[in-house]
């Protein structure tokens, strides 16, 4: 059985995230996620971390929908930190751990109260005044669909390879880890171009 993934995850509700349109709704977050990585100082980054979190809780997503959200990104996450406490301090550590994840909850927070389908007709309509520059907002809307399913595929992908490798008494081995998660990243990427293909998507 696959494990939850941390896109994707519209939950239906009536709260005022679920009810504000998709276009206005990407625009806040855009706007909220420019304002947070402006931060500079531990504490208001982690203010805004406040507020993120604030805001899951106000949209009614389960903790659990934010955990499965941030839950893959918690090894590069630590990473991060550690090393950037060791060269610049544990304030700058602070700052930039709770900036990411500040940036991982309103993104989590955003799928979980809008589907997939209103996101994509809003790029379209938002795009439309551009089509006489040649830009094509279906292609557009297209990419960042394929890019919501790419991005849990390959963290699924990553979890997978990593436990196999555990199994196996590999997990310290840079080989058991890389090669295989390289080897299916690549499947995965031709069996998506297969699809489209046989769709007819991609061949103007």
């Amino acid at each position: 059985m696959r494990r939850s993934l941390p896109l994707g995850i519209y939950r239906p509700g009536s709260t005022i995230w679920h009810r504000i349109p998709a276009g206005p709704k990407l625009g806040l977050v855009v706007l909220a996620s420019i304002v947070t990585v402006a931060l500079r100082g531990p504490w208001p980054c982690v203010a805004a971390l406040g507020v993120a979190l604030g805001i899951s809780l106000w949209a009614r997503v389960p903790p659990r929908v934010v955990w499965r959200g941030l839950r893959p990104f918690l090894v590069v996450v630590t990473i991060l930190g550690a090393f950037q406490w060791w060269q610049r301090g544990w304030p700058v550590a602070v700052e930039v751990v709770a900036t990411t994840v500040a940036l991982v909850v309103v993104a989590t927070t955003f799928t979980a109260t809008t589907p997939t389908d209103r996101l994509l007709d809003a790029i379209v309509r938002g795009l439309g005044p551009f089509r006489r520059v040649g830009v094509r907002p279906e292609k557009v809307a297209l990419a960042f669909s394929l890019m919501i399913t790419a991005i849990p595929a390959i963290f699924e992908i990553a979890h997978e390879t990593r436990e196999a490798a555990k199994a196996r008494g590999l997990e310290r081995s840079v080989r058991a880890n890389l090669s295989p998660m390289a080897i299916r990243t690549v499947a995965h990427a031709y069996e998506t171009g297969a699809a489209l293909h046989a769709r007819g998507i991609g061949d103007d």
